[in-house]
């Protein structure tokens, strides 16, 4: 049997998932990270984008998150995110279409554009579509 770790991805609203993984990788605020059972225990921001986890069996799921915190226990990984959702379950349209209006907001050179949420907006979507072209890259 595979050596796994618990692991629990928790938004504000809901949990979305709990189980035990051999595998996560995540973007955390420096760059991708990958756990394992056994890891040293940390605590790292988490930038947006997808989380990816293989269970024991093999089988892989991905999901988004907006942002949060990563942690590391010896027996348990728990992710706390801003916002979190399977990546199947995303609407792909609707981060097309936030990702435009993010770049009309940062295109528009008026004194009524907040620039810092327009670019946060950007980020997320992007973030959003990489996780989509992951999970579709994977159905491959």
């Amino acid at each position: 049997m595979a050596n796994t770790v618990q692991c629990d991805i928790v938004s504000a609203q809901e949990s979305i998932f709990s189980g035990e993984v051999e595998m996560l990788t995540a973007t955390a605020s420096n760059g991708e990270l990958g756990v394992m059972a056994g890891h040293t225990p940390m605590l790292t921001g988490l930038a947006p984008g997808p989380v990816n986890i293989r269970m024991a069996d093999g089988k892989e799921e991905v999901f988004f998150v907006s942002g949060g915190y990563l942690e590391v226990q010896p027996k348990k990984i728990s992710i706390l995110a801003d916002t979190a959702e399977r990546a199947h379950d995303m609407d792909e349209a609707a981060a097309q279409r936030a990702r435009q209006e993010a770049e009309r907001e940062l295109a528009n050179r008026s004194s009524e554009v907040d620039y810092s949420r327009a670019a946060a907006r950007l980020a997320e979507a992007a973030a959003q579509l990489r996780t989509l072209e992951k999970l579709r890259r994977k159905k491959r």
